[in-house]
């Protein structure tokens, strides 16, 4: 299996959810109903998945 650099959109929407849960995890932003550590691991999953699948 092959990793290439994810797109630029696809960084960007990963880093935007990872701060979003970062402000939610630290009680800045508590409007969101999902908790902090899975908004981490979504943005983490997107960015993965980014990495992993060519085209995305």
């Amino acid at each position: 299996m092959n990793l290439s650099a994810p797109t630029m959109v696809v960084f960007l929407i990963s880093l935007v959810i990872a701060a979003l849960g970062l402000l939610d995890g630290l009680g800045v932003l508590s409007i969101i109903p999902i908790q902090a550590f899975w908004m981490m691991t979504i943005g983490y999953i997107v960015l993965a998945a980014g990495c992993l699948f060519k085209g995305i």
